[in-house]
């Protein structure tokens, strides 16, 4: 029967991190870790790391996540809106085109950053993408 040493050197289990936290922290668009530094230098640039805690947020890989979950909730709520408007009071289109299109816009710009920044909360709360302190292995390409 083999011997089972219990004291060698096996990997530490972490805690846990909080999800909702660092998703809200995100979506308020600041750093999942800490909840004070901006987790954005620009409009959609991700900070490399926190200007607060130093947290290393170059990892994130949110690619087209944001743009996405962004147009499917602005689609459902510009759509429901302007269905119930149609209905109700039938206006021009001319009128529908001045009320949709600047609130699709404003909509669209205000949620986007927000969405982009719960996605890296969400990832740096599940240690995905280097946010656990080791790198990613390098993906293998296909052979053709």
């Amino acid at each position: 029967m083999p011997i089972i040493d219990l004291n060698a050197d096996q990997p530490v289990a972490e805690a846990p991190r909080d999800r909702w936290q660092a998703m809200s922290r995100g979506f308020r668009e600041r750093c999942p870790s800490c909840g004070v530094g901006a987790i954005f230098g620009r409009y959609l640039k991700v900070n490399p790391a926190c200007p607060s805690c130093g947290a290393e947020l170059h990892h994130h890989r949110a690619d087209d996540a944001p743009p996405y979950f962004t147009i499917t909730i602005v689609g459902h709520v510009i759509l429901a809106a302007m269905l119930t408007v149609e209905q109700a009071y039938a206006p021009a289109l001319w009128l529908h085109m001045v009320m949709w299109l600047p609130l699709t816009l404003v909509l669209t710009f205000l949620l986007l950053p927000r969405i982009k920044g719960t996605l890296i909360g969400l990832q740096w709360a599940l240690r995905m993408h280097g946010f656990s302190g080791e790198e990613d292995a390098p993906e293998a390409l296909p052979s053709v």
